[in-house]
C-alpha cells in the first residue's frame, strides 16, 4: 500500500453525523447534541442532503429532513470552533445560489471551520422534482466546483457552459480564504479521479475497508501521476457502540442491513455476506475498544477522517455520542480519562 503519513494538514481528525433527519430531527437533538461533540473534542460535526427525502428501508420511514445548511448555521450559533461538514451537499442548487449560502455560512461561522462535501447524489426523483432530470451530473459537478470557485474570489464572474450560463455575477459575502475546501463524495473509482482532478478530499459512505483500501491506493498513484497532493479521505460508516456487542447490534435491523449489502457488496472470495464482520467495518457495532479497533484499520487504510453515522442509535443519540466522546476518542488519541 502507498504510505500517506499524517501531516499537519493530514493529521487525524473525527466527527458525527447529527440527527437532522427522520423521526428524532428536531432541534434540541441538533443543538444539544453540537454543543456536546464540541465539549467532547470531536473535531467536526457532518449533516446529510435530500431535497425529496426517501428514507432507506432499513430506517424509519419518518420523511422529516432538516436543510443541511439550515442545520449548520445553527449548530454554528452555539458552538465556537468545531468544522462545519456537509457529507454530501448534492449538487441540485443552482451554483449561484449555493456559492452564496456557503460564502454566507463561512462569514456566520468563519472560513476554516467549513469542509463542503460535495455529490452526485443516488435517486433521480430528487432531480426530477427540481427540474433537472436528464441532466448529466458528472458535468454537472464539475462546472459547479468551477463556478463556486471563481464566484468565492469575491470578482465578477461570466459563465457558459454545458449547464449553467450567466453574465457579470458577484456574490458577497465571500469565504475569508479564496475558497472552501471541496470534498468529492462517492464510492466508485470515477469518484477518487474526481477527487484527485479538481477537489481537496475525497470523503465516501460506508463502505468495506478492502475496498477503501484500494481506492485510497489508486487515489494516491493517481495524485503522484498529476503531480499534485494526495485528496484528504474521509469516510463515514454506520457506527453502533454499546457494552457489549449483542448490546450494539440489538439496536438495530442487521438482517435488513446484510441484505441490503449483498446488494452492494462482495467478498473478494465469491461467497455470501451473511454476518457483521463480512462488511468489513461498513458496519462497525460493539464495545468501545473494538469501535477504536475498527477505526484505526481504517485508518491504516489511509483514512483522516472519520466520521461516526450513529443514525441507527438516534433513539439513544446522547448516550451513544458520550459513550464514543469519553471512550472511543481517547482511545484513537492515545489518552486516559475523559476530556
Amino acid at each position: 500500500m502507498i504510505e500517506t503519513e499524517p501531516t499537519p494538514h493530514h493529521r487525524r481528525e473525527y466527527g458525527v453525523l447529527l440527527p437532522h433527519f427522520g423521526s428524532h430531527g428536531e432541534r434540541s437533538a441538533i443543538l444539544k447534541g453540537s454543543r456536546r461533540a464540541e465539549d467532547l473534542g470531536f473535531d467536526a460535526i457532518w449533516v446529510r442532503d435530500h431535497v425529496v427525502f426517501r428514507p432507506h428501508q432499513h430506517e424509519g420511514q419518518d420523511r422529516t429532513f432538516i436543510d443541511p445548511l439550515v442545520v449548520l448555521s445553527a449548530a454554528a450559533a452555539v458552538t465556537e470552533t468545531i468544522k462545519l461538514a456537509t457529507g454530501c451537499l448534492i449538487v441540485q442548487r443552482h451554483p449561484v445560489h449555493t456559492a452564496l449560502l456557503m460564502g454566507s455560512l463561512a462569514r456566520m461561522a468563519g472560513s476554516d471551520r467549513i469542509i463542503m462535501g460535495l455529490g452526485l447524489g443516488s435517486f433521480d426523483h430528487e432531480f426530477d422534482a427540481v427540474g433537472m432530470g436528464g441532466w448529466d451530473r458528472r458535468v454537472v459537478i464539475e462546472e459547479q466546483v468551477e463556478i463556486l470557485r471563481k464566484l468565492w474570489t469575491g470578482k465578477t464572474v461570466s459563465h457558459d457552459g454545458e449547464y449553467y450560463q450567466f453574465e457579470d455575477v458577484d456574490i458577497h459575502p465571500t469565504p475569508y480564504e479564496k475558497d472552501l475546501p471541496i470534498w468529492y463524495s462517492g464510492t466508485s473509482v470515477a469518484s477518487i479521479r474526481r477527487a484527485v482532478e479538481y477537489c481537496d478530499g475525497w470523503i465516501p459512505g460506508r463502505m468495506p475497508r478492502r475496498d477503501y483500501r484500494k481506492r485510497i491506493d489508486r487515489m494516491a498513484e493517481m495524485a503522484a501521476a498529476a503531480g499534485k497532493p494526495t485528496p484528504t479521505a474521509g469516510v463515514i460508516p454506520y457506527t453502533s457502540p454499546g457494552r457489549t456487542l449483542e448490546e450494539a447490534e440489538k439496536a438495530f435491523d442487521l438482517a435488513g442491513l446484510l441484505e441490503e449489502a449483498r446488494r452492494r457488496y462482495t467478498l473478494e472470495d465469491g461467497g455470501e455476506i451473511s454476518r457483521i464482520e463480512d462488511l468489513d467495518g461498513a458496519i462497525i457495532a460493539g464495545p468501545p475498544d473494538h469501535v477504536a479497533e475498527q477505526v484505526r484499520a481504517y485508518e491504516d487504510a489511509g483514512c483522516r477522517h472519520f466520521v461516526f453515522d450513529l443514525r441507527l442509535r438516534f433513539d439513544d443519540w446522547l448516550e451513544v455520542l458520550e459513550m464514543v466522546g469519553e471512550e472511543v476518542l481517547p482511545l484513537l488519541r492515545g489518552k486516559t480519562g475523559s476530556p
